[in-house]
């Protein structure tokens, strides 16, 4: 069952002339594809089979739920803490699950004004910390609960800890000493094992995303059955002709061998911010390696016609757009314009979301008239077994991505460099 429906026809050149791809380019680039499709198909890249087997997974269904369940009769807020995928993978899911009780935030920049702001609006007495880092060895991760647990002692006193605090961090026999795990135990907190094979990016169907997830009310069994649903349509796909996932990734490169670097994710819908924001960070750490890749951008429909649409019209030729969008015709308030007013008679009797319809259409045609490649994804609902679909659906674009860049899509050593620093300069000021 398509839970989506990807259309790249305004990708091609019989419909915006020379900006777009010739139907024998995309033809060789998923021809190309072939050898890594069948190795994704039978399962022999190593990397993926985690991703792939944690959908097919049931036995840690119970145990999340009841944990969230007692944390919900337990807690009016829970903050999250962690970088990358760590925050996003719950931010992401949090986006379509509107006013979730109990309330949220996640603290994913080490800023201290951040921390303090949402330490000053929330009750420390009635809230959840959930700490997420899978090496258990992150910097910002560790500065941001030590100042936490500091805030709690003298709050609340440290003997609040064990039932106010829950990390989710690999176990130490994977990576040797783990200072989180270390943490742990010198405060007697519940500690999650994070998947092992499973990087923070890619851990959003773990309970990295599943926890946060379950507390907010969403039914995270769905959302697994919609990832795993696109796995099945790679089973069943004949070649990478036949594969949503392929095709866009073999779009995406014919365009990146064109000089058309910049990715413009654009969905209408806030609800999918959270998913913009998770494709940016995932599709950046995979695939910007060894002077290769393309900038992921988000923008959000309806928001960034009045922002951005003007210099992706007029501006510089070398972006793709992927666009998003959702069922609207006839949701929310219907508008009632006064009678006095019949020069905007058009709106009489619509409603809110018929005028987002209407936006999508508009700018989707208008971005083709203008002979911008665009890609339209189209969704009829926004649920947990649809979202679980979309996301799948780039981690294997990702993955397909990668074999066309001859790239790891799991490391990330350019950053390395960075830590190091930071940490050299920390000691550095210790010694001053």
């Amino acid at each position: 069952m398509m839970l989506y429906r990807q259309i790249t026809d305004y990708c091609m050149q019989d419909k915006i002339g020379v900006h777009g791809l010739s139907v024998e380019e995309v033809s060789r680039l998923t021809a190309s594809l072939k050898p890594s499709f069948d190795k994704l198909k039978a399962r022999q890249f190593a990397g993926a089979n985690p991703i792939f087997d944690i959908t097919t997974r049931s036995d840690d269904f119970d145990a999340i739920e009841a944990l969230s369940e007692g944390i919900r009769k337990r807690f009016n807020h829970v903050l999250v803490v962690g970088s990358g995928g760590s925050g996003l993978s719950g931010s992401a899911l949090l986006a379509f699950a509107p006013c979730p009780a109990p309330t949220f935030d996640f603290l994913d920049n080490i800023d201290p004004d951040m921390l303090e702001d949402i330490l000053a609006k929330i009750d420390i007495a009635s809230t959840c910390f959930i700490i997420i880092s899978k090496s258990g060895n992150t910097l910002e991760t560790l500065s941001q609960t030590y100042a936490i647990i500091g805030r709690v002692k003298k709050t609340i006193g440290r003997t609040a800890l064990p039932a106010q605090m829950i990390i989710i961090t690999e176990s130490e026999e994977y990576e040797g000493k783990n200072p989180l795990r270390q943490l742990a135990r010198e405060y007697d907190v519940r500690v999650l094992d994070h998947e092992q094979d499973i990087g923070g990016r890619f851990a959003i169907f773990t309970n990295v995303g599943l926890l946060p997830a379950a507390i907010a009310g969403i039914n995270i069994r769905a959302l697994r059955s919609g990832a795993h649903s696109v796995l099945t349509q790679l089973e069943n796909a004949a070649g990478p002709e036949d594969f949503a996932p392929a095709i866009g990734a073999a779009i995406q490169y014919g365009f990146y061998q064109r000089s058309r670097n910049l990715s413009v994710m654009f969905p209408y819908g806030q609800r999918l911010s959270g998913f913009a924001a998770w494709y940016r960070q995932c599709w950046a750490e995979s695939l910007g390696k060894d002077g290769k890749g393309t900038t992921p951008i988000c923008s959000m429909g309806s928001t960034d016609q009045h922002s951005q649409l003007q210099l992706y019209l007029s501006g510089p030729k070398d972006k793709l757009f992927h666009i998003i969008t959702l069922k609207r015709e006839g949701t929310g308030d219907e508008i009632e314009v006064p009678k006095n007013r019949p020069e905007l008679d058009y709106l009489n009797g619509k409603t809110l979301g018929d005028v987002m319809a209407a936006q999508q259409r508009a700018t989707f045609e208008t971005l083709a008239d203008n002979r911008c490649p665009v890609r339209l994804i189209e969704m009829d609902k926004l649920d947990p077994e649809h979202f679980g679909a979309l996301i799948m659906h780039f981690t294997l674009e990702i993955m397909f991505m990668s074999f066309l860049f001859e790239i790891d899509p799991f490391d990330q050593p350019a950053v390395e460099e960075s830590k190091k620093l930071t940490k050299q300069y920390l000691i550095a000021g210790n010694d001053q």
